[in-house]
């Protein structure tokens, strides 16, 4: 491939190259690639794409980026993943530490387990159940994983198959470990989501799994939303959140699960 260098001056110049260059290929742009293009350093790189990303000129993936465009940006999943993007990604990193060669996996479609995916290179082999289709990509860049979707409806949403026929699917199976997000977290252990369907999903998930890991980060303690209870913490071996839970209130949640914080 012909990598092109260019000379960036400014932050701001360098910052329209990168929009540029998303925009003419429409395609995902690794931060090493980025970095050789422009003639720069990848820590320069991840400093212009946390901006980018801020100003919504861009999406976050994991080591790199993606053009954003006005339908991607009106997504209830790209509104999600911009949303406490480090945090999210923390999170996917500790997770993935919980996993050990052999497994049989289960990762439920959402912006925090999202970022499991990009962490599982090099712990396997594996084998991988999700019903997320965002996550391929990642996935797909850990190969010693096989990699299998639970069909059902197609949310365009999410990204995601949900309905009554991925329940179907999952009573057939095992998992010894499975990955579960949630919108909302109250103080008396309450795991929520927005909808009845993703609740009666998420149940059927926890009943299949040996071992079931919450993926929520601080801020989603005590969110102030209408959401459906599709379990509790005690319904979790572990809780792998971000430090910011006001000390208090996580000694209340710790009655209930063992929580794991992980630093960004």
């Amino acid at each position: 491939m012909l990598i092109i260098l260019f000379i960036s001056v400014t932050p701001v110049h360098r910052q329209q190259e990168i929009v540029s260059l998303l925009r003419a290929m429409q395609t995902e742009l690794r931060v090493d690639d980025l970095a050789r293009m422009l003639g720069v350093s990848g820590l320069t790189i991840r400093r212009d794409l946390s901006e980018l990303a801020g100003s919504a000129a861009i999406i976050r993936t994991h080591g790199g980026c993606i053009a954003a465009g006005r339908a991607a940006l009106e997504t209830v999943y790209h509104q999600k993943v911009a949303q406490n993007f480090a945090l999210k990604q923390a999170i996917g990193r500790a997770a993935a530490e919980e996993v050990g060669p052999g497994q049989v996996l289960l990762i439920n479609d959402g912006s925090t387990t999202f970022h499991v995916a990009a962490h599982l290179g090099g712990r396997g082999p594996l084998i991988v159940y999700t019903n997320s289709l965002a996550m391929l990509t990642d996935l797909g860049r850990a190969r010693d994983a096989a990699v299998y979707i639970l069909g059902g409806r197609y949310n365009g949403d999410l990204y995601s198959l949900q309905g009554s026929l991925v329940e179907q699917v999952l009573e057939t199976l095992k998992f010894d470990l499975c990955f579960i997000g949630a919108d909302a977290v109250t103080l008396d252990g309450q795991c929520l989501v927005t909808t009845p369907e993703e609740a009666s999903l998420t149940r059927s998930m926890l009943r299949r799994a040996e071992r079931r890991v919450l993926l929520a980060d601080h801020t989603k303690v005590e969110t102030v939303g209408p959401g459906v209870a599709y379990g509790g913490l005690g319904d979790f071996t572990l809780w792998i959140t971000t430090p910011g839970i006001v000390p208090e209130k996580l000694n209340g949640l710790r009655r209930f699960v063992t929580i794991k914080e992980a630093a960004p």
